[in-house]
């Protein structure tokens, strides 16, 4: 990474490089280093705890790191802290917008509070509105919007200078799916503009969806990444699902399938209604389990060759559930 004196737009819009960072005896940040491209999305995903939330915090100038390099827009968040938040929008898990103020109004508010004159502040106003598809509502209070139109606003409000990068930090927690379709709309339309988006998820179909690149976070530091194929096929790739039609079987399904099983499922099998297994020679194996079970009389429900899940990919890396990231 060259100096952010001579930061051009081949580097990456933001660059972390061996980051600490403690409270007390907590260290939250281990030495965590990653890159985004610009104008790409970047997935950050980690169960609670693991540090993504500190990580946000020192890309954004909010916390300074005890020591390591971050760069973002090519500023150092540590010497440059003022051009960094000139270059930043940041938007949390609750719109932080005027209830009794038109969506009109709070954009207009921004806009006034980031330098522009009265006329300005209108247009980009009504810019913003009709990007976002709030031309019609704009007009009204937003405490009488719902949780996806105030998350819209929210997120117009910190685009109202357009910035380089933009944290999101979950963006979707608690949306109902459609709102949650909305906002996936904007964030491609961000990147479509060249902004890069640097996006925390609880939801790992989301980061499976939006993201160019996926980081994995955990106990602070970057325990893998790459695209979301790239992680998938650190599981082993394809596997064999068998589900019995009755669920007291699984036993015998194990059985029945012998050398297929391997050793670490065969000692959890009993504890879950299908059994997976590696699908090492795709279509062959899948045969030869159904060949199987077949031969010791066992009726099943469903049987099927499934691609991993990112869901796999964080149970793995990370050993916990992506439903409790």
């Amino acid at each position: 990474m060259p100096s952010t004196q001579a930061a051009t737009s081949d580097d990456p819009a933001v660059y972390v490089e061996d980051v600490h960072k403690s409270f007390g005896d907590v260290h939250a940040l281990r030495g965590i280093s990653f890159a985004a491209a610009r104008g790409t999305v970047l997935g950050v995903l980690g169960p609670n705890g693991a540090g993504k939330t500190t990580t946000v915090k020192v890309l954004s100038t909010l916390l300074r790191p005890d020591s390591g390099r971050a760069v973002v827009a090519g500023y150092d968040v540590a010497t440059e802290a003022p051009q960094v938040r000139r270059s930043i929008m940041m938007t949390g898990q609750n719109a932080a917008l005027d209830q009794n103020l038109s969506g009109r109004a709070n954009l207009e508010l921004f806009a006034r509070l980031m330098g522009m004159d009265r006329k300005s502040a209108r247009q980009r106003a009504d810019e913003l509105l009709e990007l976002f598809d709030l031309t019609g509502p704009g007009r009204r209070p937003v405490g009488s919007y719902s949780g996806g139109m105030r998350r819209r606003v929210d997120l117009a409000c910190g685009l109202v200078v357009r910035p380089e990068v933009v944290f999101l930090d979950e963006p979707t927690t608690g949306l109902d799916p459609r709102s949650r379709q909305g906002v996936w709309r904007l964030i491609a339309a961000l990147k479509d503009q060249g902004i890069t988006v640097l996006l925390t998820t609880q939801y790992l179909e989301e980061a499976d969806i939006l993201s160019d690149k996926i980081i994995v976070v955990d106990k602070g530091t970057v325990v893998a990444e790459g695209t979301a194929d790239q992680l998938k096929a650190r599981t082993g790739g394809s596997y064999c699902e068998v589900v019995p039609m009755d669920p007291a079987q699984i036993g015998a399904v194990a059985t029945a399938l012998g050398d297929l099983v391997p050793a670490v499922v065969l000692a959890e099998a009993t504890e879950h209604d299908r059994l997976s297994i590696p699908a090492t020679q795709g279509s062959a194996t899948l045969t030869e389990a159904l060949r199987r079970l077949d031969a010791a009389g066992i009726e099943l429900a469903d049987i099927g060759l499934r691609r991993p899940s990112l869901d796999d990919v964080f149970l793995v890396l990370t050993g916990h559930s992506g439903s409790h990231s």
